[in-house]
C-alpha cells in the first residue's frame, strides 16, 4: 500500500470514527440530564450527610436517629407553636436551600450538560471507535503482532474499567466523606460547584483506570528486557513503596482512598509477576549467556 493510499484509509477512518462521535453524542444529550443526576449522586449524598450531622449537633439530638430531615435548632421551639413549630423543626433536605449543589457562572450548568453527554458519547461509541481504528491499524501489522493485540486489549480495557468502577462505586465516597469532615471540624458551610465536582469525577477513575495498567506495563518491561522476574520479586518491598506514594499522588488526602488504590495495586504487582512467570520473552540469539 502506498503513502497516499494510507493517507486516504486515514481520512475514511476519522470520518468513520467522527460518525460515530455524533451518533453516541446524540445519545448522550438525549439522556445527559439523567447521566448528571448520576454523577451529582455520591456529592448530594455526602451533603446530606454533612447537613444531618450539623443538624444533630445544633439541635442537640446527637443519639437520635435522624432520616432524610434536618432539625432546627431547638431554641426556636419556645417561639412558635402548632403548625409553623412542625414546619420549622422538620425541614426535608430536598428542601433545604443549603443543600444543594450550585454553579457560580452563567455556562457552568451548559458546560456539564455537555461534559456528561460527550462522556456518554464515548461510552456508546467506543465499540465502534476502537474497532475502525484497530481496521486501520491491524493493515499495517504482522500476523503475530495482530495475536498479541488480541489478548492483551480486552485484558487492558478490563482491568481500565475496574479501576474507574472501584474509583467511582468506593473511592469517591470515601473522598467525600472526609474533604466534609473537614469542613465540620472547621465549622465552614459547604458549598459544592457542580463544575469543580465533574472536573474531579472524570479525573479521579482516569488516575484508577491507568493505575490498574500495572501487570501490562511490567509484563511490556519484561519482554523488551528491562526487568526480570527475579527481579520484580526481589525488589517487592521497593515496589510496594512506590506503589503507596503513587497513590497518594493520584488520590486526595484521605488515607481510605490512598488505601483503597494500593491494596488492589499491590495484588496486581503480584499478578503481574505471575503474569510474567507464565507468559515468558523468547530468548533471542543476540541475548548475553547467562551467568
Amino acid at each position: 500500500m502506498s503513502f497516499g493510499e494510507h493517507l486516504e484509509e486515514l481520512r475514511v477512518t476519522l470520518f468513520k470514527c467522527v460518525l460515530a462521535m455524533l451518533v453516541g453524542s446524540a445519545v448522550g444529550f438525549y439522556i445527559g440530564s439523567d447521566v448528571v443526576t448520576f454523577i451529582e449522586g455520591p456529592l448530594q449524598e455526602g451533603l446530606n450527610e454533612f447537613r444531618i450531622d450539623l443538624a444533630e449537633k445544633q439541635a442537640g439530638v446527637e443519639s437520635q436517629t435522624i432520616d432524610d430531615e434536618v432539625y432546627i435548632p431547638l431554641r426556636i421551639y419556645e417561639f412558635v407553636d402548632g403548625e409553623k413549630r412542625e414546619r420549622l423543626l422538620y425541614l426535608p433536605l430536598d428542601q433545604d436551600p443549603r443543600n444543594q449543589i450550585i454553579g457560580t457562572g452563567m455556562t457552568d450548568a451548559f458546560m456539564v450538560y455537555v461534559k456528561a453527554s460527550l462522556i456518554v458519547g464515548v461510552v456508546v461509541a467506543s465499540p465502534a471507535l476502537f474497532y475502525f481504528i484497530w481496521q486501520f491499524v491491524a493493515s499495517g501489522l504482522y500476523q503475530h503482532e495482530r495475536k498479541y493485540v488480541y489478548v492483551f486489549m480486552p485484558f487492558s480495557l478490563g482491568l481500565f474499567l475496574l479501576g474507574a468502577a472501584v474509583a467511582f462505586f468506593f473511592a469517591i465516597q470515601l473522598v467525600v466523606v472526609f474533604l466534609f469532615g473537614f469542613y465540620e471540624w472547621l465549622e465552614i458551610t459547604p458549598t459544592p460547584r457542580i463544575n469543580e465536582w465533574m472536573s474531579f469525577v472524570l479525573l479521579l477513575p482516569l488516575g484508577f483506570g491507568v493505575a490498574f495498567q500495572l501487570p501490562l506495563v511490567m509484563l511490556f518491561l519484561e519482554r523488551i528486557g528491562v526487568f526480570g522476574v527475579a527481579d520484580y520479586l526481589k525488589s517487592w518491598r521497593i515496589a510496594i513503596l512506590v506503589i503507596c506514594i503513587i497513590s497518594m499522588l493520584l488520590t486526595p488526602a484521605d488515607p481510605g482512598s490512598m488505601i483503597l488504590l494500593a491494596v488492589p495495586l499491590c495484588f496486581l504487582y503480584f499478578g503481574g509477576i505471575g503474569l510474567c512467570k507464565f507468559m515468558p520473552r523468547r530468548e533471542s540469539p543476540f541475548d548475553p549467556p547467562p551467568a
